[in-house]
């Protein structure tokens, strides 16, 4: 802890609070999805794992592109009529620890069910493959605690996010 304490803050010299310490490395990763409408699944006799029962978008300026996923919930409880107490697991992808605190203040999060094997930070942040591998995160832990829906979220540079609500089949 000692030595976490005494990095350099990453981006505002000598106040800023994000380091090394407490953001996401760069990773190597891979995962993948495979989507296709409800009939061609069925035509193909494919039973699938889940279904993405409701979408939101958002932005906010870039400067506070960590909390950008704060709209993007929203605009998911709007068009799904759900309250964020609803999701049984949350996947809140994080590149710093401070944007997952500001998201879990501002949504009113539960950690026990957020990021319950790791997120951004614990697990990498692998470019290119962040997006799906949330969803795969989130359906094998709904999966695996025999719960039924969930939520992922995704804040993109620039300050645009997504939020993803997944049922399980």
């Amino acid at each position: 802890m000692e030595g976490l304490a005494q990095l350099s803050p990453a981006f505002i010299p000598k106040v800023g609070t994000v380091t090394a310490g407490n953001s996401s490395g760069i990773n190597d990763g891979a995962s993948s999805l495979l989507l296709m409408s409800r009939e061609k699944a069925t035509e193909l006799g494919v039973t699938p794992l889940a279904v993405i029962s409701g979408l939101g978008m958002g932005g906010c300026a870039p400067e506070m592109m960590g909390e950008s996923p704060l709209n993007a919930v929203s605009d998911l409880l709007r068009r799904t009529g759900r309250d964020v107490s609803e999701y049984e697991r949350i996947e809140c992808h994080e590149a710093f620890a401070a944007q997952y605190l500001a998201c879990e203040k501002g949504l009113g999060l539960k950690r026990e069910i957020c990021n319950v094997k790791g997120s951004g930070v614990g697990l990498g942040h692998p470019v290119g493959s962040s997006g799906s591998r949330i969803i795969v995160s989130l359906v094998y832990e709904l999966l695996q605690s025999q719960k039924k829906l969930g939520m992922a979220t995704l804040c993109g540079g620039g300050g645009v996010s997504l939020a993803t609500e997944l049922t399980l089949c």
